[in-house]
């Protein structure tokens, strides 16, 4: 698999292989951490500090709405640097990392300095170091992620919207391996994919829970509200995650995702239902063989894989308790009730800029639904209208960011409109209806 994004044959790039050997002798690995306040930075920093003798943070970013955590995470770290994309939160980060720091440790007392500014985590990213977290949520992540692997950093990708609205862009200046993805579906591949080839591969399989609601028809799922769908019953995620797993937009993005870091074709890779959320994905191989990565449900795994590449960090999460009785259970995917795999796969396969479309077009979509502007169904109902709207994708080939971006505000602009047509719409006929 020498021309995947993430490929687990190459243990790691020349330059990176080089730097892990000389981190390996001097001290911790250098890491930045993109998205520091969120789920996957906090459960990050956790399996730092577990492991002071393995990864050292050097910088950290993050929007800038929790810069109480922020100042904490930086102090106690002993970072260089922060970075917050909102400027107004410079002052009261300045004031709450002096009201840390003043208090000694930590960097010898000295502040971090402190960047601000829509490019502040992507000057970050670039910074000297062993490997970027990319923590980010959104295609805002674009930029960071693009920076990283043009200073040939290892890219520990969690932001998988990065890759899949800038695709093109991305496969131009990855070399072969410089990812390693993070989402427990595309960690659990990476490790599978060490059992075969690229020749002996059939198929990728990737695991969904199913959401809150598996198993209900699309007529049932007309009427669900937004805390019945923030209700996940696995994973604890930011509330764009929890809906996108709720829709299995999610899942679609994976799909694409897949595609692109392991260089399969869409037809090759397939969507089950698998409530537990213990088998993260399979590979299939040619012979019938079918490897699986298990394990609890707990992000720290997969991360501390990413942080560690090619060594695993031992006891960065429990393992499967073998003592106790267990049924893994796993079903079709209802292609009716849940049709964003199917319309992923679409998108994926005209490429250009209709993934950035609906990526961003599903974003405002969520935002509607969780503040009773747009029903459940119509998440992904309207993201199929905007989609089909777009027609034609720029070519991929001659793809810049600027492209990316273009197509990103049309389709949120449009996505917002036909919320707003369907919410008049709706009130219309609840006020007629009353009135008969």
């Amino acid at each position: 698999m020498t021309d995947s994004l993430a490929d687990p044959h190459l243990r790691l790039p020349a330059q990176a292989a080089a730097t892990t050997a000389t981190t390996a002798t001097e001290g911790p690995r250098d890491i930045v951490i993109l998205g520091s306040t969120g789920s996957i930075g906090t459960q990050a920093i956790d399996v730092v500090l577990r492991n002071p003798d393995r990864f050292r943070v050097v910088a950290l970013s993050a929007a800038g709405g929790r810069v109480e955590l922020l100042a904490e995470q930086a102090h106690q770290l002993g970072v260089r640097a922060v970075a917050v994309a909102d400027e107004q939160a410079v002052e009261p980060l300045r004031q709450a990392l002096a009201a840390r720091y003043g208090r000694g440790g930590g960097n010898g007392g000295e502040l971090p300095e402190i960047l601000a500014g829509p490019d502040a985590a992507t000057r970050m990213a670039a910074m000297e170091c062993h490997s970027v977290l990319n923590g980010i949520t959104g295609s805002i992540g674009l930029r960071p992620t693009l920076a990283a692997l043009e200073a040939d950093r290892i890219l520990i990708l969690a932001n998988k919207e990065s890759l899949i609205v800038g695709g093109p862009l991305v496969k131009a200046v990855a070399k072969p391996g410089q990812i390693v993805p993070v989402d427990s579906e595309h960690s659990a591949l990476f490790q599978a994919l060490m059992g075969g080839t690229r020749a002996e591969v059939r198929k990728l399989v990737v695991t969904a829970s199913g959401g809150p609601f598996r198993g209900r028809t699309k007529e049932e799922l007309a009427d669900v509200t937004p805390d019945q769908a923030l209700a996940h019953p696995t994973w604890d995620m930011g509330p764009v995650v929890t809906i996108n797993s709720a829709t299995l937009v999610n899942k679609g993005l994976e799909v694409i995702e897949a595609h692109l870091l392991y260089d399969i074709p869409f037809d090759r890779i397939e969507v089950v239902v698998h409530p537990q959320s213990y088998i993260h994905s399979m590979v299939e191989f040619t012979d019938g063989s079918t490897l699986a990565q298990a394990s609890p449900p707990d992000m720290r795994m997969p991360i501390a894989l990413g942080l560690g590449w090619p060594d695993r960090v031992p006891d960065a999460a429990p393992g499967c308790d073998w003592t106790k009785a267990t049924t893994w259970t796993f079903f079709p995917l209802d292609d009716d009730a849940f049709p964003s795999v199917g319309l992923a796969r679409q998108v994926g396969s005209l490429g250009g800029t209709a993934p950035a479309v609906f990526n961003a077009a599903n974003e405002e979509c969520v935002d509607a639904f969780l503040n009773g502007r747009l029903p459940f169904n119509g998440i992904v109902d309207t993201v199929a209208q905007v989609v089909k709207e777009h027609g034609t994708p720029r070519d991929g080939t001659s793809l810049t960011v600027e492209d990316v971006l273009e197509a990103e505000a049309w389709a949120r602009a449009r996505a917002r409109e036909l919320a707003a047509a369907q919410q008049t719409t709706t009130g219309q006929a609840t006020t007629e209806a009353a009135s008969v």
